[in-house]
């Protein structure tokens, strides 16, 4: 007699196997739901078939169950990551080498997310343009951010201490190439000032989010602490 499961014993089982990453015995248990009932609609269910089918290489039914249900915003994450890795893959695999930052760019252009998985939120290089946005105007004020400031952002963005600390780093490096300065940044406020205008394009030096153990999905941005007042001017 096979055994039956409620619902939120599915929804259960689909989330311990995915968050372990035993994509086979997902996949096999999956395959054990009576395909008439119900239990296929529950979200959880949903997400560990996207999840399975982006592990057996079959990225167009990806696509199609994505597109198909609109999945609610905790699920976005690892959606989001799925649909953007199955069409880097396809586009590697298309062009015979791995995407860089540009090669990656025009793919996010190219295949929009889609609503059904898409938290409304502007994305740019895999970052959150609000946490762009923190990290930036505080360089303006300050281009070298002490380890407890750096702790402090990290908490606000949602990174981790390392890629704020590499974001800085990546940044000075950057604008002391293009102003030929080979010494400590001086005169920031007003110089780094003329870089907001290059801020509007993506450049390759953005560091993406943290990634989880399973899928190296972005993981949500956090609601943002107050930061200290730097310059006078509150962020």
């Amino acid at each position: 007699m096979a055994t039956v499961f409620s619902a939120e014993q599915v929804a259960c089982v689909c989330e311990v196997l995915l968050q372990s990453g035993h994509m086979e015995r997902l996949a096999g248990f999956l395959r054990t739901l009576p395909p008439s009932s119900c239990l296929g609609d529950l979200e959880s269910v949903l997400k560990a078939q996207a999840a399975v089918a982006f592990h057996q290489g079959h990225f167009s039914d990806l696509y199609a169950l994505l597109e198909r249900f609109p999945f609610s915003p905790r699920s976005h994450p690892l959606l989001q990551h799925l649909w953007l890795r199955a069409h880097y893959l396809e586009a590697e695999r298309q062009r015979g080498r791995p995407l860089g930052a540009v090669g990656k760019y025009r793919v996010r252009r190219k295949f929009p997310l889609p609503r059904t998985i898409w938290d409304g939120e502007v994305t740019s290089y895999c970052f959150k343009e609000k946490s762009r946005s923190v990290l930036r105007e505080w360089y303006y004020h300050k281009p070298y951010p002490s380890p407890c400031e750096k702790r402090e952002l990290a908490a606000t963005t949602g990174l981790t201490a390392t890629q704020v600390s590499n974001w800085f780093k990546n940044r000075r490096q950057r604008d002391r190439a293009a102003h030929g300065n080979n010494g400590e940044l001086e005169g920031c406020g007003s110089a780094l000032s003329s870089n907001r205008t290059r801020d509007a394009y993506p450049s390759s030096d953005d560091l993406s989010p943290p990634e989880s153990p399973l899928f190296s999905c972005a993981r949500p941005l956090s609601q943002p602490p107050p930061l200290s007042h730097v310059g006078g001017r509150p962020f």
